[in-house]
């Protein structure tokens, strides 16, 4: 005699409409915050090879895409500058230049859609010389806290008077969410967010985009500040600091391998929590989609439902206008 199942979860999913009915997990173009690459110039429009369909834009073009993102719903940004080394020091002291590409990009993209999010990256790696997040001591090669607590200080006011709406550091140095928290509120800007990157990764994910800005370390790692990929508890430390620092959203980066940490954080705390599906996730995508051996936009959008399924209230992603444009088909 057969056994006649008495429970039947299949019963949900018999049709479109039920699966749409009872689905757990939605995206929405709101999810999504879109980096972008910013260089000098003018009509430059250069992609860059380790990321298919990925440009470093002139800040003239770069208007151009925004523009374009915003027709299709995308609403925050998240801009990175591509920097000649002839303006890069060790104390990353174009970052507080209101002269410079990133804050006259950042300036003129909030006169020209004053309706976006800028989402503004706090470290000093573009900048530097030395392609570290913190300044080196010239002598024993260590990264310095608390001396690069003034210079991240210094950058994030520059960049909130030049209209930034959510300044994010991405150094992870020890303390500078207070920091920056104190610099800003004691300038007037109080009512500019703080997004951290709670729990940044010394990840190998990173290639691409050091590619794409020309800001990997000339000497050494990034090991003594990012935190080991080993390491999940560690990223609840950060958390309880984060939070009583002052932060008003954090980040887990990256995301397709750190989808546990995601849960984790999410579990952990109340404030929105936000991913980066970082550079060297895309460009996987990417690689296999081209050698047909993954259909590249399917793939695409179950990455990023699975970045929501874990947790992230927003999703930093390089396939941010892709999936927007997927998303408006239907």
């Amino acid at each position: 005699m057969s056994i006649i199942p008495t429970h039947r979860p299949r019963r949900n999913r018999k049709s479109q409409v039920i699966r749409d009915l009872v689905q757990e997990t939605n995206l929405s173009v709101h999810d999504f915050i879109y980096p972008l690459f910013v260089i000098d110039g003018q009509n430059k429009e250069i992609e860059v090879k380790s990321m298919p369909g990925i440009h470093r834009y002139s800040p003239d073009r770069l208007i151009d895409e925004i523009g374009r993102c915003v027709e299709l719903g995308i609403k925050s940004f998240a801009p990175f500058p591509g920097l000649e080394d002839a303006v890069k020091d060790r104390l990353a002291r174009e970052s507080a230049n209101p002269n410079g590409l990133y804050l006259r990009t950042v300036a003129d993209i909030k006169r020209q859609f004053p309706e976006v999010v800028l989402m503004t990256d706090v470290a000093m790696d573009p900048y530097s010389s030395d392609g570290h997040d913190g300044v080196v001591d010239a002598e024993s090669g260590e990264i310095l806290n608390d001396a690069t607590l003034e210079v991240l200080g210094q950058m994030a006011l520059a960049q909130a008077r030049a209209g930034a709406d959510v300044i994010a550091p991405s150094d992870m140095m020890d303390g500078r969410v207070a920091w920056i928290r104190e610099v800003l509120d004691k300038n007037g800007f109080s009512s500019v967010s703080i997004m951290s990157y709670t729990a940044k990764y010394a990840s190998a994910f990173y290639g691409p985009f050091r590619d794409a800005l020309d800001s990997a370390p000339k000497k050494g790692d990034k090991k003594t500040y990012q935190m080991n990929p080993a390491n999940r508890r560690e990223a609840l430390r950060e958390l309880v600091l984060d939070e009583q620092e002052g932060a008003d959203m954090v980040m887990v980066k990256p995301a397709l391998s750190y989808l546990d940490i995601i849960r984790e954080v999410r579990n952990n705390t109340t404030l929105p929590v936000t991913a980066y599906n970082v550079s060297g996730e895309y460009a996987m995508v990417k690689a296999a989609a081209q050698q047909g051996w993954v259909d590249g936009e399917k793939t695409m959008m179950e990455v990023l439902l699975s970045i929501k399924r874990a947790g992230a209230d927003a999703i930093l992603t390089y396939f941010a206008k892709e999936a927007a444009e997927v998303l408006r088909r239907g």
